[in-house]
Order: C-alpha cells, then sequence, then structure tokens
C-alpha cells in the first residue's frame, strides 16, 4: 500500500473511532437508563444492580454518567478538529495533540480505575486506547517528513 494510501486508511480509521467515542459520550446524555443498564451490566455482571442503589444514588450516577459523557462528546469535537486540520496536513503538532489528549485520559482513567477496584472499566479503556494506538503507531513515520496536504 503507498504512503498516502496507507495514512489515508489510519486517518479514516481514527475518524470513525473518534466518532464512536463521542456517540458513546451523547448516548450517556441522551440515553442515561441504557447506559446505566451497560455499566452495570460491565461492573456488577447484572444490567438492573444500579437500577437497586437508592433513589438519590441513582439520580447522582445518571448526573455523573451526563457530566462524562457530554464532557466525552466535546472532546470527541476538539480531536475531530485537530484530525480535519493539524493531523490531517501531516503537521507533527497534530499526531501530539491526538497521542497527548489519549495519553492524558488513558493514564489517570486506567489508573483511578483499578485503584478502586474497577478493573472492567480498566479492560473498556485499554480497548479504547488501542483502538487510537495503532493508527497513531502507524501514522508516526508519515509526521517525521515534510508536512504534505492531504
Amino acid at each position: 500500500m503507498s504512503t498516502q494510501k496507507s495514512f489515508s486508511f489510519w486517518w479514516n480509521w481514527l475518524v470513525c473511532v473518534n466518532v464512536i467515542v463521542m456517540l458513546f459520550g451523547l448516548s450517556m446524555v441522551l440515553l442515561p437508563s441504557f447506559m446505566r443498564q451497560f455499566f452495570s451490566l460491565a461492573l456488577y455482571v447484572t444490567p438492573l444492580k444500579i437500577d437497586t442503589f437508592d433513589g438519590p444514588a441513582i439520580a447522582y450516577v445518571t448526573l455523573v454518567h451526563g457530566v462524562l459523557g457530554a464532557t466525552m462528546f466535546g472532546w470527541g469535537m476538539a480531536l475531530m478538529s485537530i484530525l480535519f486540520d493539524s493531523f490531517r496536513q501531516g503537521k507533527m503538532a497534530g499526531w501530539l495533540g491526538i497521542t497527548f489528549s489519549i495519553t492524558a485520559w488513558f493514564i489517570p482513567d486506567t489508573l483511578f480505575s483499578l485503584w478502586t477496584g474497577f478493573w472492567q472499566n480498566a479492560g473498556l479503556n485499554a480497548i479504547f486506547a488501542l483502538l487510537f494506538v495503532v493508527p497513531l503507531a502507524a501514522t508516526y513515520r508519515a509526521f517525521r517528513s515534510e508536512p504534505v496536504n492531504r
């Protein structure tokens, strides 16, 4: 595969993964009941465990999911602007922007998840991180040369 085709493939991959992150975040805002059940299933192996909490605790979990989802959506928009601008133009600042952002999320989120005993969230983080790391590794060399309009 030519360098241009390879870069285009991985750029499209990153855009698609980023759209998934954005939709996941948006679903936490727009589908709170469904996402509570999703996280309940992932963390407690039953989709209704969180719904057995006291009313105020359920309301708080719903609030935190909504705020986190909105933050994920906003983060995804910021990543998308990098992807469509400096990353796509082959500027190292674009590659670094995506890489630093993923790293800044992954390390504290994963360490905190493990520290609090929620290894399942750390596993979910690892899957999402891998979906970003593979194309970032594959495109690194393209950013070591002169920027090219893509």
